[in-house]
């Protein structure tokens, strides 16, 4: 046993218990965090990058469910991490996984899942049947739930079962705020290249203001690998203060909970900055404030899409692209404003996956072509919109 991996053994057997708001109990072994948790379940199809995908802002008051049923055995480093903040870090709230989590046996890996979890606050269960988990959701919807994690096989079924009852659902829930970033920063690190590490940020080039609702740090990567130099400004901000750096393109980054209620604050911002003239790039939830904000409406999806897997289709290249998805909510594309055209769908359900308007320099895409994890078919929508203010400032 190498070094290494002795100092990433495993934790002792301790107990879990996943509790539904119908009373449907699944018992199995703990894992990170103890005490209990709160949030919505879902499924999530990936097969690889589970670190990037608990470590995503958008995942704040969710709870995990990996169909895949090998977790850990590439362990986690920090040249993955997608919190650009303290409060960036309070993203998924448990994990549920199938197989019992196994040792790092990755060269990259400097912490154990296990010991990552638990230093993050998130508490696991493996062992249970996550087949059986994901027909419910797709049947019955993405359901609250209770995650709890105890030494000992003693556990207050009744009073988990009404937590989770009275808990309120994500519709309606504005979450963004509490893991947006609370003051401005440059960011500077671009993508990560293999054995050497992160690239680093171009002197000059366009500058690009991300509106930040819980960006998750890849975004900023691709923004500056693409030749953009990126700012980070809180999703509070001001249209003011937006316009006030003189930005030559704006994103308007991904994050939790329903665009509506976010919206209450964002929307002013938004419509101030595309009513400013400057390009605008919406990524999941900010795609879905961008149509909010220009007088479209979002609804509240039975199951989501949760999975780095998901095919769509590029009308504007006629290409199907297969994309990293995490969200719970989609736009009406029939709301949208008489200037938008739909540019992608998804090939599972039809819902909107994007749209251009025709007027005014503003796109925007519900996946996340960032690609953490997931493949890199949508890697150009980074390059088109850098490239497209490069024109503009020319």
């Amino acid at each position: 046993m190498t070094t290494t991996q002795k100092n990433q053994a495993l934790t002792p057997k301790s107990y879990a218990r996943l509790v539904l708001a119908d009373g449907t109990v699944f018992a199995g072994q703990g894992l990170g965090a103890k005490g209990e948790s709160l949030g919505e379940l879902c499924f999530n199809t990936a097969m690889t990058g589970q670190q990037e995908i608990l470590a995503d802002p958008s995942y704040a008051g969710q709870i995990v469910c990996f169909t895949f049923p090998h977790v850990g055995n590439v362990g986690t480093n920090e040249e993955d991490e997608e919190a650009i903040s303290a409060p960036a870090r309070a993203a998924a709230t448990g994990m549920v996984m199938r197989a019992d989590m196994t040792a790092p046996a990755n060269y990259r890996s400097t912490a154990a899942f296990d010991t990552w979890m638990a230093q993050r606050g998130i508490i696991g269960i493996s062992g249970v049947d996550t087949r059986a988990i994901t027909r419910r959701i797709r049947e019955n919807g993405m359901p609250m739930a209770v995650i709890a994690h105890s030494d000992k096989d003693e556990f207050d079924i009744e009073a988990l079962i009404a937590r989770a009852r009275e808990a309120n659902s994500m519709e309606g829930q504005e979450l963004a705020e509490a893991v947006m970033s609370t003051s401005g920063s440059d960011w500077k690190e671009g993508d990560w290249i293999w054995n050497e590490g992160h690239e680093t940020g171009p002197a000059d080039g366009p500058l690009v203001v991300v509106l930040d609702y819980g960006v998750k740090a890849n975004i900023l990567r691709r923004l500056v690998s693409a030749g953009a130099r990126v700012k980070v400004a809180p999703g509070k901000s001001s249209a003011t203060d937006i316009l006030s750096m003189k930005p030559d393109g704006v994103v308007v980054s991904n994050g939790p909970g329903d665009p509506a209620a976010t919206g209450q604050y964002a929307l002013d911002t938004i419509r101030g900055v595309i009513d400013a003239g400057v390009p605008t790039l919406g990524i999941c939830l900010g795609h879905q404030m961008l149509a909010l904000a220009l007088g479209g409406k979002t609804l509240k999806m039975a199951q989501g899409h949760h999975g780095a897997n998901h095919p769509v289709k590029n009308h504007e290249t006629g290409q199907v692209e297969i994309v990293s998805m995490n969200h719970g909510f989609a736009v009406d594309a029939s709301s949208l404003p008489a200037d938008a055209v739909e540019t992608h769908v998804s090939l599972f359900d039809g819902s909107n996956c994007g749209f251009r308007l025709t007027n005014r320099p503003v796109m925007s895409v519900q996946h996340h072509p960032e690609a953490s994890p997931g493949p890199q078919d949508s890697f150009a929508v980074f390059d088109r919109f850098v490239a497209s203010l490069s024109k503009e400032t020319a």
